[in-house]
């Protein structure tokens, strides 16, 4: 096999394994078995082995002696700090887009949060999530300050490292979630204060992380004591 073509394998089968981490097919502690997934791929163990190299350098999969390769869950300190992070920078990137977004983002947004009221019928926390990331992606993708924009794809992208489809540890947050969306857009709609605006996307984004912390602090007390 050439050089190209063990590159190229790496990276399908790290396309395959990881899209089917984020879509929740391989659920946090499952065990990852080079054998069986090389097999399924129809690859060597070589390209394999090194998309799980790079899966684990990117913290979707951990490796632990005697146990091998598995998908890594949510780490509720780290959790903790990029959410405390995102509500600020996510905020303030949305406070200073306010001025920018038409009629026509918000047309677009509330037909996103529309899908995601839907959603809540037949409750998928992963395509949930997905539109999640639609809806307020459409609100602060208009901010002009493209250092503020930079951390908050930042966070957003350490969310995904981080397998955070939140909504399937507190699935009743959901539809206060959908709620919250509104009356943000109620705000853009009406020209609200920028610093309304501010207040109320870091709100949403606390509410999401207390809910988070509610439902793990009893799984662990030690590291998450005098954080919240």
């Amino acid at each position: 096999m050439s050089i190209q073509g063990a590159a190229s394998k790496s990276e399908q089968a790290y396309a395959a394994i990881k899209d089917k981490i984020l879509n929740g097919d391989y659920s946090p502690g499952y065990r990852l078995v080079l054998a069986k997934l090389a097999d399924d791929l129809g690859f060597s163990v070589v390209p394999v082995r090194e998309a799980i190299r790079r899966l684990e350098a990117e913290s979707f999969v951990t490796f632990e002696r005697n146990v091998g390769a598995t998908v890594a869950g949510i780490d509720p300190t780290e959790y903790l700090y990029t959410m405390q992070t995102l509500s600020i920078v996510e905020g303030a990137a949305t406070a200073l887009a306010a001025p920018l977004i038409g009629a026509a983002d918000i047309e677009r947004a509330r037909a996103i949060n529309t899908r995601m009221r839907e959603c809540l019928v037949d409750f998928d926390p992963v395509r949930f999530t997905e539109l999640n990331a639609a809806f307020h992606s459409v609100l602060f993708e208009s901010c002009p300050n493209p250092h503020i924009l930079d951390l908050v794809h930042r966070g957003w992208n350490r969310l995904k490292a981080l397998r955070s489809s939140t909504f399937s540890y507190v699935p009743g947050r959901a539809r206060e979630s959908v709620a919250e969306h509104e009356a943000l857009l109620v705000l853009l709609e009406n020209h609200a204060p920028a610093d309304d605006v501010e207040r109320a996307a870091r709100a949403h984004r606390a509410a999401t992380l207390e809910a988070y912390l509610a439902h793990s602090r009893h799984d662990a007390p030690a590291s998450l004591a005098g954080l919240n």
